[in-house]
């Protein structure tokens, strides 16, 4: 087997390992957001409860809070957006840095 070969299997195998460990190891864990700790604090802090100052642009939309698929939907949509246009610039750089090396070796 090629060095690279084994580079890539083992990988895979750790890949595979982040994957499947925290399915066993967090068994029953809570994840809260950070708009819900966010709210807990500024309650501690001020005695009263948390009253946001606006109401999400989608809920007034809709008349109602988004159902959970919904929002990991947008989430997701905005992520793949976000990488496609860093993926780009980047690109960009090393075509352009790929062009310089070329016009620098002519000379």
């Amino acid at each position: 087997m090629t060095k690279t070969k084994k580079r890539v299997i083992s990988l895979l195998i750790i890949a595979a390992l982040i994957a499947i460990i925290p399915l066993f190891t967090l068994k029953g864990a809570e994840f809260g957001g950070s708009d819900d700790a966010g709210s807990k604090v500024v309650a501690e802090i001020t005695g009263t409860e948390y009253e946001p100052w606006f109401t999400p642009v989608m809920e007034t939309w809709i008349g109602g809070e988004l159902p959970g698929e919904i929002e990991s939907l947008l989430f997701c949509v905005q992520t793949g957006i976000g990488v496609a246009v860093i993926a780009f610039f980047l690109g960009r750089f090393v075509e352009r840095n790929k062009k310089e090396n070329q016009k620098n070796k002519i000379k």
